[in-house]
């Protein structure tokens, strides 16, 4: 997940944006009467990603708007903020509470410990998708939110999209949906016929959306974007002060000043490509992901969690230590994620990814052969570290040791 652009670094798409990027490299759009042209590419940006998600359909409602941010934790803080402060409006809740999924993204939770809401975590279903009725059982007079994932980060799977969107309109209760992987892959792989369930501002009860350009986007890193189904909810996420002596101000992200350089980035990465660049990308990567989990399904070690719904492959074993498997597979350069309930690691796979599948499944069918043969952590591995961590009671133990790993290395 570390690189979504196919190529080297000095060639290409790679290029293109950079050469995009250093053009616009001294902009600024918080001063929209200097910048016109890098106001003009947000613009822009954010209705070609709000056309793929909907905006044009009559279910949408025809207004929806939105936002370029830093990336998808900005996108996800400024939804759930602005779910906030709407919902204070409407319905007068001043102890807000939000219900997410397990599955769901860590970003939820920086998100409750900055605006003051209490987060309530649910477990996920059998399929490993958000649990409809854990979720109806968690609303209460307080809640603001509810957050569906298309797909989830740790196992790649889609939740309920629709079936949230109702339970969300039937209380009368924000709903985001969590598009930053999916936003730029799953509209083109419903194109190419792969079965994808609803997931956008056609679903009702969907009133904001976070998508990252900068993953499969292949826009340059800190750039995403965040919509909303109206102006009425949007207009809450913007910071409006009037009483400061360096004058009238407003700001519509979090930030204050924004590169305009990665603006332009982003805009030139979604010109170049248009629909059918992004339509192909999908089509391999798609291919890319079926050929490695038909790869993984070949070693009697290992099993798949779930069902994948696009990229992201969460695989696990019964009789191994997986962690020991991603050592080894460190060892030989892949980089996937450990994860954890139930223990196991993915693959998030790219176009970078594309030709060397063949690779990747024969290394994992050494790696896991290795362990078979001589179990045991290796010499400088995190094994033991992601073993221990997770059969650790004392959940505020664990957290401790991440914040003091954290202090010690930035």
């Amino acid at each position: 997940m570390l690189c979504y652009i196919g190529g080297s670094e000095s060639e290409g798409h790679f290029s293109l944006i950079n050469e995009a990027c250093s053009m616009f490299a001294h902009t600024n759009p918080l001063h929209l009467d200097v910048f016109k042209s890098v106001a003009r590419f947000e613009a822009e940006v954010v209705a070609m990603t709000a056309a793929l998600l909907g905006s044009k359909e009559k279910a949408s409602g025809g207004q929806v708007c939105g936002n370029m941010t830093s990336g998808g934790t900005e996108s996800i803080l400024l939804a759930v903020k602005t779910s906030r402060d709407y919902m204070k409006m409407k319905k007068g809740i001043t102890k807000p509470e939000m219900i997410i999924a397990e599955s769901a993204h860590s970003a939820y939770d920086k998100a409750a410990q900055y605006f003051n809401i209490k987060l309530r975590r649910v477990p996920v279903d059998k399929e490993f998708q958000a649990d409809l009725k854990a979720i109806r059982q968690h609303i209460n007079r307080n809640t603001i939110l509810i957050v569906g994932s298309a797909p989830g980060f740790p196992h790649g799977i889609i939740d309920p999209i629709e079936e949230l969107g109702k339970l969300a309109y039937s209380y009368g209760l924000c709903f985001h949906v969590d598009l930053c992987l999916g936003g730029f892959v799953l509209p083109f792989a419903h194109k190419l016929g792969y079965p994808i369930p609803s997931f956008d501002f056609t679903v009702m009860g969907v009133t904001s959306i976070s998508v990252d350009v900068h993953k499969y986007g292949l826009a340059p890193k800190g750039t995403s974007v965040v919509l909303y189904r109206d102006h009425d909810i949007r207009k809450h996420q913007f910071v409006a002060v009037t009483e400061w002596s360096g004058g009238l101000y407003v700001s519509p992200t979090i930030a204050g000043s924004r590169p305009g350089g990665l603006i332009a980035g982003a805009w030139a990465a979604m010109m170049s490509l248009g629909q059918e660049g992004y339509l192909e990308n999908t089509r391999k990567i798609m291919e890319a992901s079926k050929m490695i989990q038909n790869g993984i399904k070949e070693i009697p070690e290992l099993f798949i969690i779930g069902r994948p719904d696009m990229t992201i492959v969460a695989f696990g074993s019964a009789v191994l230590d997986i962690f020991e498997v991603n050592d080894i597979m460190s060892g030989k350069g892949w980089h996937l994620n450990a994860l954890q309930r139930p223990n196991s690691i993915h693959i998030c796979i790219t176009l970078q990814h594309v030709p060397v599948v063949d690779s990747f499944i024969q290394d994992l069918s050494e790696a896991v052969q290795t362990v078979k043969e001589n179990p045991g952590p290796i010499s400088g591995g995190l094994a033991p570290i992601y073993g221990a961590a997770g059969r650790m009671p004392d959940r505020g133990m664990v957290e401790e040791l991440l914040v003091n790993y954290m202090d010690g290395t930035c």
